[in-house]
């Protein structure tokens, strides 16, 4: 670890392209899940290690940039990108000046963790090698040979100081080399993890979330009016339930009607509907 410490940046800025039109409302950080937006999983597992308030955390923004500066106002520093979003790295050399010499623990918000990270990675690491959270790939996309990376990683005060503030990737300018090197350290996580990219994904994280977080095995936001049937699904702050839904996700303040018979589906505000 630096002489200056560690401080924390969540990635924000992303388009979402994949979840649209679910993130033409709203950016992929503040979809919730399980009722809790991944951008607050995010600030409420940092703030588990000691790293809260705009000293310690930072949170990039470009894709609906106001949204998410008044979702973090005064529980973290805003870094707003415009007039384009400036990738992994990007974004750190953007926060240079904030960083001010320290090692940076990077979040990505759209990485649905359930489960603690391991006591290891922050606790024993030297502060000299870049390392990153990791699951088995099975069948899915592989970064480092059997391994996925999952969105969490620790950037040390050298590679954070050269960053610049142009769209560049981790991946390209930190990661690539040191993997060639020998020099990444990979720590396995036996928890769950999903990338919250595509609706089917988004919708697996909400599925699991539903049983996950304190034992909600509902799903349904005390607030939210149910006068229809749920299903192993999840209903937000607000919600209107008339109809019958299974394996689906009704957003804060959204509706499904009567006579609605919604399977595998989210269902947003404005009557908007994703199916998977």
């Amino acid at each position: 670890m630096s002489e200056r410490g560690l401080c924390a940046v969540v990635l924000a800025a992303g388009a979402g392209t994949r979840l649209r039109p679910l993130t033409e409302i709203r950016p992929k950080a503040l979809c919730p899940v399980g009722t809790i937006t991944l951008l607050d999983r995010a600030l409420d597992r940092l703030a588990e290690h000691g790293l809260a308030g705009p000293d310690r955390v930072a949170v990039n923004a470009h894709h609906h940039a106001e949204q998410v500066v008044a979702a973090v106002a005064g529980r973290a520093t805003s870094s707003v990108e415009q007039p384009e979003a400036l990738g992994t790295a990007g974004a750190i050399g953007a926060l240079r000046e904030w960083v001010a010499g320290r090692d940076v623990l990077v979040v990505n918000a759209d990485a649905y963790l359930a489960g603690a990270l391991p006591g290891a990675f922050l606790g024993d690491w030297s502060g000299e090698q870049p390392r990153l959270l990791v699951v088995d790939a099975g069948d899915r996309r592989r970064d480092f040979d059997r391994w996925r990376f999952a969105g969490v990683s620790l950037l040390p005060a050298a590679e954070a100081a050269v960053l610049r503030p142009e769209p560049t990737g981790l991946y390209e300018v930190v990661w690539r080399a040191a993997w060639a090197a020998g020099h990444l350290e990979l720590t396995p996580f036996t928890g769950t993890f999903v990338d919250c990219g595509t609706p089917a994904d988004y919708l697996a994280a909400n599925l699991h979330a539903r049983t996950a977080d304190v034992g909600n095995l509902l799903g349904v936001d005390p607030s939210a009016i149910v006068t229809g049937e749920v299903n192993e699904s999840v209903v937000g702050a607000g919600a209107v339930v008339e109809g019958r839904i299974t394996r689906c996700v009704v957003w804060p303040g959204a509706r499904v009607e009567k006579g609605e018979d919604l399977t595998d589906v989210v269902r947003a505000g404005g009557g908007l509907s994703v199916s998977v």
